[in-house]
Protein backbone atom coordinates (compact mmCIF):
# COMPACT_ATOMS: atom_id res chain seq x y z
CA UNK A 1 0.00 0.00 0.00
CA UNK A 2 1.17 3.26 -0.82
CA UNK A 3 1.92 6.33 1.85
CA UNK A 4 -1.51 8.23 2.09
CA UNK A 5 -1.63 11.98 0.61
CA UNK A 6 -2.72 15.15 2.24
CA UNK A 7 -6.33 15.79 1.16
CA UNK A 8 -6.68 19.96 -0.02
CA UNK A 9 -9.70 21.86 0.82
CA UNK A 10 -9.99 21.91 -3.12
CA UNK A 11 -10.44 18.42 -3.77
CA UNK A 12 -12.32 17.68 -0.13
CA UNK A 13 -15.54 16.21 -0.32
CA UNK A 14 -18.71 18.15 0.79
CA UNK A 15 -18.08 16.09 4.22
CA UNK A 16 -14.40 16.67 4.42
CA UNK A 17 -15.00 20.49 3.79
CA UNK A 18 -17.18 20.91 6.74
CA UNK A 19 -15.17 19.86 9.29
CA UNK A 20 -12.25 21.98 7.49
CA UNK A 21 -14.28 24.64 7.89
CA UNK A 22 -15.44 24.46 11.60
CA UNK A 23 -11.51 23.75 12.13
CA UNK A 24 -10.58 27.17 10.31
CA UNK A 25 -13.71 28.54 11.89
CA UNK A 26 -12.80 27.77 15.55
CA UNK A 27 -9.21 28.58 15.30
CA UNK A 28 -9.60 31.43 13.40
CA UNK A 29 -6.88 29.95 10.65
CA UNK A 30 -6.78 30.30 7.11
CA UNK A 31 -5.93 26.43 6.15
CA UNK A 32 -5.74 23.46 8.11
CA UNK A 33 -2.84 21.36 9.28
CA UNK A 34 -1.49 18.65 8.05
CA UNK A 35 -2.89 16.24 10.71
CA UNK A 36 -6.16 17.06 9.53
CA UNK A 37 -5.13 17.05 5.67
CA UNK A 38 -4.02 13.58 6.28
CA UNK A 39 -6.99 12.17 8.44
CA UNK A 40 -9.67 13.68 5.89
CA UNK A 41 -8.50 10.68 3.89
CA UNK A 42 -10.94 9.18 5.90
CA UNK A 43 -14.21 11.44 6.40
CA UNK A 44 -15.61 9.42 9.32
CA UNK A 45 -12.14 9.09 11.27
CA UNK A 46 -11.81 12.76 10.56
CA UNK A 47 -15.30 14.40 11.61
CA UNK A 48 -15.15 12.14 14.80
CA UNK A 49 -11.50 13.23 16.10
CA UNK A 50 -12.36 17.19 15.64
CA UNK A 51 -15.27 17.04 17.63
CA UNK A 52 -13.58 14.78 20.01
CA UNK A 53 -10.65 17.07 20.17
CA UNK A 54 -12.95 20.16 19.95
CA UNK A 55 -14.91 18.92 23.28
CA UNK A 56 -12.28 17.90 24.91
CA UNK A 57 -9.73 20.76 24.01
CA UNK A 58 -12.60 23.32 25.72
CA UNK A 59 -12.36 25.41 28.59
CA UNK A 60 -13.77 23.27 31.49
CA UNK A 61 -12.68 22.07 35.22
CA UNK A 62 -8.97 22.64 33.85
CA UNK A 63 -8.30 25.52 31.64
CA UNK A 64 -6.62 25.61 27.98
CA UNK A 65 -3.12 26.04 29.00
CA UNK A 66 -3.18 23.23 31.23
CA UNK A 67 -5.01 20.81 28.86
CA UNK A 68 -2.36 21.73 25.97
CA UNK A 69 0.74 21.19 28.74
CA UNK A 70 -0.73 17.59 29.42
CA UNK A 71 -1.01 17.25 25.64
CA UNK A 72 2.21 17.98 25.37
CA UNK A 73 3.84 16.17 28.24
CA UNK A 74 1.89 13.07 26.95
CA UNK A 75 3.19 13.49 23.59
CA UNK A 76 6.84 13.66 24.77
CA UNK A 77 6.32 10.67 26.56
CA UNK A 78 4.82 8.71 23.69
CA UNK A 79 7.86 10.30 21.43
CA UNK A 80 5.19 12.31 18.48
CA UNK A 81 7.24 14.35 17.00
CA UNK A 82 4.28 15.93 15.28
CA UNK A 83 2.18 16.21 18.29
CA UNK A 84 5.02 18.05 20.10
CA UNK A 85 5.70 20.61 17.92
CA UNK A 86 1.52 21.58 17.23
CA UNK A 87 0.90 21.20 21.35
CA UNK A 88 4.48 23.33 22.28
CA UNK A 89 2.65 25.99 19.98
CA UNK A 90 -0.52 26.02 21.38
CA UNK A 91 0.66 26.29 24.54
CA UNK A 92 2.81 28.76 23.66
CA UNK A 93 -0.03 30.71 22.11
CA UNK A 94 -2.12 30.17 25.30
CA UNK A 95 0.80 31.15 27.38
CA UNK A 96 2.64 28.87 28.46
CA UNK A 97 6.17 30.32 29.57
CA UNK A 98 9.36 29.08 28.96
CA UNK A 99 9.93 28.66 32.32
CA UNK A 100 6.74 26.18 32.67
CA UNK A 101 7.75 24.26 29.46
CA UNK A 102 11.69 23.39 31.64
CA UNK A 103 9.45 22.54 34.69
CA UNK A 104 6.74 20.41 32.60
CA UNK A 105 9.85 18.81 30.72
CA UNK A 106 11.80 17.94 34.40
CA UNK A 107 8.44 16.07 35.17
CA UNK A 108 8.05 14.66 32.16
CA UNK A 109 11.90 13.29 32.90
CA UNK A 110 11.16 12.68 36.31
CA UNK A 111 8.19 10.74 35.54
CA UNK A 112 9.04 8.15 33.00
CA UNK A 113 12.44 7.29 34.95
CA UNK A 114 10.33 6.62 38.23
CA UNK A 115 7.90 4.83 35.86
CA UNK A 116 10.47 2.63 34.44
CA UNK A 117 12.12 2.02 37.79
CA UNK A 118 8.81 1.01 39.33
CA UNK A 119 7.83 -1.23 36.35
CA UNK A 120 11.25 -3.09 36.46
CA UNK A 121 10.98 -3.71 40.35
CA UNK A 122 7.21 -4.73 40.32
CA UNK A 123 6.97 -2.46 43.32
CA UNK A 124 3.41 -3.22 44.92
CA UNK A 125 1.14 -0.54 45.51
CA UNK A 126 1.19 0.88 48.97
CA UNK A 127 -2.35 -0.18 50.59
CA UNK A 128 -2.73 4.09 51.65
CA UNK A 129 -2.63 4.47 47.95
CA UNK A 130 -5.65 2.18 47.17
CA UNK A 131 -8.34 3.88 48.98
Amino acid sequence: MSSPKPIEYAEANPAVREVFDDIMSSRNVADVNNFWKYLANDPKTLKRTWQSLKEIMAPGALDPLVKEMVYLAISVSNNCGYCIASHSAAATKAGMTPEQFSELMAVVGMANETNGLVNGYRVPIDPAFKK
